[in-house]
């Protein structure tokens, strides 16, 4: 049974960071793509980071040099940095494990990031 548990969230202030941890079980990560998706009330998730089984990344542009998607395959665990934090990156965060050429998705159970003063 594949679990991913999410954890990291909390509040912060305008310009703070934080580390986001996605502990996967009953997958290796190192074989699969993973993906940071956020989601706001009322909106459709947003991709914000992802990276490939080769460990090529992609962003969107709104996090772009701010948020870095690390993989450990020693632990298993993909992280979300988040640096320069602002209001608008106030979410849900989700992370999501995909196996590629397939349509196979596993998702964390979700975890609030809110910035504010």
């Amino acid at each position: 049974q594949v679990q991913l548990v999410e954890s990291g969230g909390g509040l912060v202030q305008p310009g703070g960071s934080l580390r986001l941890s996605c502990a996967a079980s009953g997958i290796l990560l190192r074989f699969s793509a993973l993906n940071w998706y956020r989601q706001v009330p009322q909106n459709p998730r947003e991709l914000v980071a992802g990276m490939s089984i080769d460990g090529s990344t992609n962003y969107a542009d709104s996090v772009k040099d701010r948020f870095t998607i690390i993989r450990d395959k020693d632990k298993n665990t993909v992280y979300l940095q988040m640096n320069s934090l602002k209001p608008e990156d106030t979410a849900v965060y989700y992370c999501n494990v995909n196996i590629p050429g397939t349509s196979i998705d596993y998702w964390g159970q979700g975890t609030q990031v809110t910035v504010s003063s």
